[in-house]
Formats: structure tokens, C-alpha cells, sequence
């Protein structure tokens, strides 16, 4: 009876490492990030079996409210990547970009990424990062706007304000005007 026992625990010991040998590898390959709309900035990983897809027929509207600061002006501004990651995440999703009403408004903190390249520089000792950003951001369809209280506030004069940036009166204002609009309001 005990050899049976053995030989049981035995079985069983060499059936589990065998199922253990079928599991996952504990470093399972990195997911595939792709940039389907905007190159080289909002990386996503696409997942075309996800809940919760978007339809590729409805059009969507969203002011995005970036105000994440600049943490290392080498770098693009993280709310700004966001705005691109979410234009990624439609994309993927097979969404037309001519069904995407997207806004970045900018303000607080992330103000100084809308400035031109030679003020940035100025204040950071680095180029901007922020440009070709805004530019693909724009190229997608996605209005880059900046709120003119923030400039004052930050003593930036508009003649500093990158030319692809709209100035807007006040974030203040956008977010209520988008709002009656039908945009999301989605903060950064």
C-alpha cells in the first residue's frame, strides 16, 4: 500500500510539472506597441477582441484638458502624448480620423510646451519637443489650443505661441463651450 502511494504522489508530482511546462513563460513577449495615426508618438497595443469597442460609424468629440506639467523639457509633454495616444487608441480600432472632433487645450502647468522654438529654448536650454508633436497632432485633425489666461499668468507674450497653437480666451471658457458642444470633457 505504501509503494502504491508513493508511485501515486509520484504520477502526480511528474503531471504537474509537466502542466507547468504548458503554462506561459514567466517573461512573456512584450506587447506589439503600434502608432497607426500619429507616428512615433501615443503608442498603443492594439486589441481588436477588447469589450468596449468604438463603432467605426460615430463620429467623436472630445476637449482634452492638458495640464500636465513639463518634468523634463527634453521630452514631449505627457498630456499631449496622451491626446495622441487617443487618437491611436480610435485609430486602431478602425475609426476614421474624419470621425474624430478631438481638442487639446492647454493650460496650468503644461502652458509652456505651445511656446516656438526659440523662447522654449530660452527657458529650458533645449529645443522644443512639443513641435513635432503639435504638428502630427494637427495633422491627425486634432485643434491644439492654448488658454490666453495661462499665457498672461506665465508672462508668455502670444507672439511666442508656437503658429500651429490657436489662442483661446480661457481653458475656463473651452471646456464650457466644448461642453455645450457635446464634447467629452477629458482630463489630463
Amino acid at each position: 500500500m505504501k509503494t502504491s502511494a508513493i508511485k501515486a504522489l509520484g504520477l502526480g508530482a511528474v503531471l504537474a510539472l509537466a502542466a507547468a511546462g504548458f503554462a506561459a513563460p514567466a517573461h512573456a513577449a512584450a506587447p506589439k506597441w503600434s502608432y497607426p495615426a500619429i507616428k512615433g508618438f501615443g503608442p498603443v497595443h492594439p486589441l481588436p477582441d477588447a469589450a468596449m469597442q468604438p463603432s467605426k460609424d460615430k463620429v467623436y468629440k472630445a476637449m482634452f484638458d492638458v495640464t500636465k506639467p513639463i518634468t523634463d523639457p527634453s521630452k514631449p509633454n505627457s498630456g499631449l502624448d496622451h491626446v495622441a495616444r487617443a487618437v491611436n487608441v480610435f485609430a486602431s480600432a478602425g475609426v476614421p480620423l474624419s470621425h474624430l472632433h478631438f481638442v487639446a487645450v492647454l493650460h496650468g502647468p503644461s502652458t509652456a510646451a505651445v511656446l516656438d522654438n526659440d523662447h522654449y529654448r530660452a527657458k529650458y536650454n533645449v529645443d522644443n519637443p512639443n513641435i513635432k508633436l503639435i504638428s502630427e497632432l494637427k495633422k491627425a485633425g486634432v485643434k491644439v489650443e492654448v488658454c490666453g489666461q495661462a499665457l498672461a499668468d506665465n508672462d508668455f507674450q502670444h507672439a511666442w505661441v508656437n503658429k500651429e497653437v490657436t489662442i483661446t480666451l480661457s481653458a475656463l471658457s473651452d471646456a464650457v463651450i466644448y461642453g455645450d458642444e457635446g464634447y467629452a470633457f477629458v482630463q489630463q
